[in-house]
Parts: C-alpha cells; sequence; structure tokens
C-alpha cells in the first residue's frame, strides 16, 4: 500500500455507496473537512482577535482554494490531515493540550508531516503547564499514532513496512525545487537532465543523476534545517498564543519548501496555516503559487519532457520559500509584534 494507514479514515467511509458512487463520496468527504477547516481556522482568529477585514481574507482563502488548486484538490486525501492539523492547533489554544497532540498522532499517522508540529506543541504545553504535561503530550501522540498502525502491523507488516519505505526512499520528484534547479540549468546551459519514472511503490517522476543525487540530500538536512530553525525561533521567545499560530505555519511551510517531493496537493496543507501569518504579503504569494499549479497541471507531459512550462514549476516552489521566509520572520518576532492586523491583545488563559 503506497498510502500510509491514518489515510484509511477517508478511504473506507467513500466505500459504503458502492463502486458508482465511490469518486462523489470521497470528493463530498474532502469539501467537507475543508469546510470544517474553514470553520475551526475561523474561531482560531475570532479568539485571537482578528479583525472582521482579515476574517474575510481568510475565509475566502481557505473556500476559494480548490478553485485555485484544481480538481485535485477534492481528488486527494490531504484535506483529512490539514483538518486534524489546524484542530489539533485549535485544542491547543482552548486547554487541551493531550487531545490536541492525540489529533497530530492521527495526522502522523495519515501523512507523515504533521510531524513537525509536534515540537512547537510540545513546547507551549511545557510552558504553559509544565513538562510532564508535555510528556503526556508526547505519550499521546505515540499512542495515537500507534493505534492507528498497530492493527496493520500486526496484519500486515510488510505491507506497512513498504508503504512507509516507499515514502522515505522516494528520490527528487521532478515537481520539488531541487529537480526545478537541475531542469533550469538544462534550459539556461543545456546541462543533461534524466528524467525516470517510477511505478513500484510511489509513482513519481524523478531527476537522476550525480548532481541530482546531491540535491536530494541537500534538500533533505535544507528541510530539517528549516523545520528545527522554526523550533528554535518559537521556543527563544514568549509563549504568546499568536506565535505558537504562526510556528504552524512556518513549520509546515519550510518543510514543504524544501522537500524532495512536490505534488501539487500537498499546497492543500498550507491552506488552513497561512491565515495566521500576519500581514497580506503572505495571503498574495500563497495565491500565487497555488494560482501557478493551473498554468502546467493538465499539461504535465511537458514538465516530464523538460518543456517550457517546467518555468511555472520553478515559480511556484521558490514562492513556497517567500511563504517559509515570511512565515519565520513572524516567528522570529517578540510577541507584542505578531499581531494580526491592529487589534487588541487578547490572551489565552492557562
Amino acid at each position: 500500500m503506497e498510502y500510509p494507514p491514518g489515510a484509511l479514515a477517508v478511504f473506507m467511509p467513500a466505500t459504503l455507496g458502492g463502486a458508482e458512487h465511490y469518486n462523489a463520496l470521497f470528493k463530498a468527504s474532502m469539501a467537507l473537512c475543508g469546510a470544517a477547516a474553514l470553520v475551526l481556522v475561523t474561531a482560531i482568529l475570532v479568539r485571537l482577535g482578528a479583525s472582521c477585514a482579515r476574517l474575510w481574507a481568510a475565509a475566502s482563502l481557505i473556500a476559494l482554494s480548490p478553485v485555485a488548486l484544481g480538481p485535485i484538490s477534492l481528488n486527494t486525501y490531504d484535506a483529512w490531515p490539514a483538518l486534524l492539523t489546524v484542530a489539533a492547533l485549535a485544542a491547543l489554544l482552548t486547554g487541551r493540550d493531550v487531545g490536541a497532540c492525540a489529533l497530530l498522532g492521527i495526522a502522523f499517522a495519515a501523512k507523515v508531516y504533521p510531524l513537525v508540529l509536534l515540537p512547537p506543541a510540545l513546547v507551549w504545553s511545557a510552558r504553559r503547564r509544565g513538562n510532564r504535561a508535555a510528556k503526556s503530550g508526547a505519550a499521546a501522540f505515540a499512542v495515537a499514532a500507534l493505534a492507528c498502525v498497530l492493527p496493520f502491523l500486526v496484519l500486515a507488516p510488510q505491507g506497512l513496512l513498504e508503504s512507509f519505505r516507499s515514502q522515505a526512499a522516494r528520490g527528487l520528484q521532478i515537481e520539488s525545487l531541487g529537480a526545478q534547479v537541475v531542469v533550469a540549468a538544462y534550459h539556461v546551459t543545456g546541462y543533461g537532465v534524466s528524467v525516470a519514472h517510477h511505478t513500484r511503490g510511489a509513482v513519481s517522476y524523478d531527476v537522476r543523476g550525480p548532481v541530482a543525487t546531491a540535491l536530494g540530500a541537500l534538500s533533505s538536512l535544507l528541510q530539517l534545517a528549516a523545520v528545527a530553525i522554526v523550533v528554535w525561533a518559537y521556543a527563544r521567545r514568549g509563549d504568546d498564543p499568536r506565535r505558537l499560530a504562526v510556528a504552524f505555519a512556518a513549520a509546515v511551510a519550510g518543510f514543504l519548501a524544501f522537500t524532495r517531493f512536490l505534488s501539487p496537493q500537498y499546497l492543500v496543507w498550507l491552506v488552513p496555516l497561512v491565515p495566521f501569518v500576519p500581514g497580506i504579503a503572505t495571503f498574495v504569494v500563497f495565491a500565487a503559487a497555488l494560482a501557478l499549479d493551473q498554468a502546467w497541471f493538465f499539461h504535465y507531459r511537458s514538465i516530464v519532457e523538460l518543456g517550457s512550462r517546467s518555468w511555472f514549476v520553478l515559480a511556484r516552489d521558490l514562492l513556497l520559500v517567500v511563504v517559509f521566509a515570511l512565515a519565520l520572520r513572524h516567528t522570529m518576532k517578540h510577541e507584542d509584534a505578531v499581531v494580526l492586523e491592529d487589534e487588541l491583545p487578547l490572551g489565552v488563559p492557562p
């Protein structure tokens, strides 16, 4: 199985209507996830004291993101872990730290990336309620993730291990920033590029060669460094709730910007988190990244064959780096400087 065990939580219910209705039911479930995420984001922003203008901007971004991203936003299950991550943030901000970490554990079992949100969540918990609470949160994460994984480990250990191995062993996928640097070199200098189609495990088109291998390793290091610097930046300042929300956005943006494999639907992970980053710039940059996918997604053959539409992919990847930089900048600011427009401060009770 290519997908992690937690993905079955949204795959299986859609089968109840039979094969002829599966696609419609699955898309409806993803639309419901998006709607639930919109409600949670709005509730969090209200709790943080956001202005009406910002609430409308956030709601518009989330509601219109499927239009900007295209049909793939409903054809894949990425809205499910995205919903779980923003639900975890809401739980943290309302004093339900253990439940929040459990939600992150379930999200991790569905899609690995929510793991990067556990460190800031534990820092928040330790500061608000002490180290014992943070340890309880870490245990809740582990128990929730294990509860999702254990049945598959018992019944089909090889299939479970293969689902994680296929993801971990992926090469430099052609849509990633590292791969697009190689493709840009091909367009500018004529540098030779080899593209391989992998059909075993995770299906993808990967750039091959010694330079691609080196850039793949560098991408992983940058990805790790990006998440680490977000956690460091958040941990060295106060535990203002606005900074926690921004740190969530920055951690996911850093993970996404420098990943070795980047599919268009992965941008769904950021949709409910970008609204927490102060200022209009992040909104605009991220919306442009979403829209750029439309310029080449339906012409994927051009990307695989290193056509001119590859420049749109590179532009999208660079915009994601800008989103990360903007979110990181706000994470590093002093808590008093992290505001949502010009609202009065609104604290979260311990």
